[in-house]
């Protein structure tokens, strides 16, 4: 069902941000394989967005999350030596910060690590990710403000 869908597939995914550090996993299966990326997966049919991000954290992180605001929308479209669509994501990224439980790698993920925004560079990252954390803690700098007054 995932390779050669007949229709793009939904996923979510969180940008989990902790005193400024963000959550990475290890992807533990294509596309993507060892490559580090945000935490997420597939919507489930019947499922509620922000529970899918709570369950896909919960399953790849070992980690309870508040799921806060949408970062942003990714298409992530693979595409094989034929130019036939081997794998097609939309992807709608969540802001969240931890809740309960402490960060391990699980079920989809090969490790999971937080990391300071400046070292993304130096890590093999999934295309968009570095964007995305930018526009996560620009909302969650926004989201602690508004806490504040």
């Amino acid at each position: 069902m995932r390779e050669y869908p007949a229709a793009p597939l939904v996923g979510v995914g969180a940008v989990v941000v902790d005193e400024g550090r963000v959550l990475l996993v290890q992807r533990g299966r294509p596309p993507g394989l060892g490559r580090w990326s945000l935490p997420g997966g597939l919507v489930e049919v019947g499922e509620q967005l922000e529970a899918a991000v709570q369950r896909e954290v919960g399953e790849e992180c070992g980690l309870s999350v508040t799921v806060h605001d949408l970062v942003g929308v990714v298409d992530r479209i693979v595409r094989d030596a034929d130019g036939r669509v081997r794998y097609h994501y939309v992807l709608l990224d969540y802001l969240a910060t931890p809740a309960a439980g402490s960060a391990r790698a699980g079920s989809d993920a090969q490790a999971v690590r937080w990391c300071e925004p400046g070292a993304l560079g130096g890590l093999d990252v999934t295309d968009g990710v570095e964007s995305m954390v930018r526009r996560a803690l620009a909302l969650e700098a926004g989201r602690r403000r508004e806490e504040w007054q």
